[in-house]
């Protein structure tokens, strides 16, 4: 019992200890010039279904839950975060080149056929961008229309 109530005593000073370790929550400016959104006059229910589905991990305007202040799992959040915009940033996109923008948006759509997006460790958490059959079908007849009117 005094070994567990070591192991526990520790444990907890090393998860104190963590907590000073800062994290980079800042979300840059968004340019709605080059936003997805504005750049292709998204109709307001396909934004809102963009929003609050994607826009957390795929722009730069991520809204962070409270649980996402607390050490390791802000770690987890922000690694989550960072590698959802290095696939694809919506506040970006009009910086983006063709071949670039063709690429995400085939990807998209087959993540969303898949459903391996929204992610489901993310929709346990936000069950609001838990994308039905229907808005799923939205959203990639959306982006394959996009595909194919911008002549990608």
């Amino acid at each position: 019992m005094k070994t567990f109530l070591n192991i526990l005593y520790w444990f907890l000073i090393v998860i104190a200890l963590i907590q000073f370790i800062p994290i980079d929550r800042t979300n840059k400016p968004v340019d709605s010039k080059v936003d997805f959104v504005k750049v292709y006059n998204t109709p307001k229910n396909v934004q809102q279904l963009l929003k609050t589905a994607c826009y957390d991990c795929h722009s730069n305007e991520t809204v962070y839950p409270k649980y996402a202040y607390i050490a390791p799992i802000s770690w987890s959040v922000k690694h989550h975060v960072n590698e959802g915009r290095t696939y694809l940033n919506l506040s970006e996109w009009g910086n983006f080149n063709r071949d670039l923008k063709k690429d995400m948006l085939k990807k998209t759509v087959n993540a969303l056929k898949v459903y391996s997006m929204p992610m489901p460790g993310y929709i346990a958490q936000h069950p609001g961008a838990n994308l039905n059959k229907a808005e799923r079908t939205l959203l990639i007849d959306y982006f394959e229309n996009i595909l194919n009117t911008e002549n990608y």
